[in-house]
């Protein structure tokens, strides 16, 4: 359309000039053809959008979904994390409770075997002279002497140990209360009575030792 118009003022403009304005003709139709280039290129760039915004656009977009993912990623590691902790917590929890029903998986039975070691100290507590003794009684002895000393051994070997804590500090987790006994010469709450020896199994205690505790007499 611009250079049907171009065309038409062109020739206007000759028939109004006459033959002798050539010079001025073309004057007047280079001045025409850069207005009307002119024209067209500011008409054609018009349209167009502006270059810079789209790449820009789409980079900030690129940039948001990379934090979004970041942030995914950190948080999918933080959860990871923990849940490895806490299996392995699990994991260490278990092994104990493993570990303590194979140490203290005997206990019942332990409890068992300190009632027999009992009878045996009795058996063996009272000494007389070997001459009032017949021969099958000191045989009895001298047996039950060495029965109780085996199954002390054995009871060593198993983590058992027997308590008698005559003179020790009166602890209510080692020791059981039967009675009280004036403090003569001793600091009230020494053990100063032992009725029946507790045990303990590994460092536990599983039977505690019924003991006489010193206590201050009042005048």
């Amino acid at each position: 359309m611009a250079g049907r118009w171009f065309l038409a003022a062109t020739r206007t403009l000759q028939q109004f000039a006459g033959p002798g304005a050539a010079g001025r003709d073309r004057g007047w139709t280079l001045a025409f053809s850069m207005a009307a280039q002119s024209s067209k290129g500011e008409a054609c760039g018009s349209t167009d959008p502006p270059g810079e915004s789209g790449p820009f656009s789409a980079e900030e977009a690129l940039e948001h979904k990379a934090l979004r993912l970041q942030e995914e990623v950190r948080d999918l590691t933080e959860r990871y994390q923990k849940a490895l902790a806490d299996s392995e917590h699990v994991r260490r929890r278990t092994q104990k409770f493993v570990e303590d029903a194979k140490i203290f998986g005997i206990q019942s039975f332990c409890k068992d075997l300190v009632e027999i070691a009992d009878i045996l100290e009795k058996a063996t507590a009272g000494e007389t002279d070997a001459g009032d003794q017949k021969p099958t009684l000191k045989k009895v002895f001298e047996g039950l002497s060495l029965l109780q000393a085996k199954l002390q051994n054995v009871f060593a070997k198993h983590g058992l140990q027997k308590m008698t804590p005559i003179g020790d500090k009166y602890d209510p987790y080692d020791h059981e209360i039967v009675c009280h006994i004036p403090a003569d010469g001793v600091q009230p709450g020494t053990v100063t009575l032992v009725t029946q020896n507790g045990y303990k199994l590994h460092g536990r205690t599983i039977r505690p030792a019924q003991v006489g505790v010193a206590v201050e007499t009042q005048e």
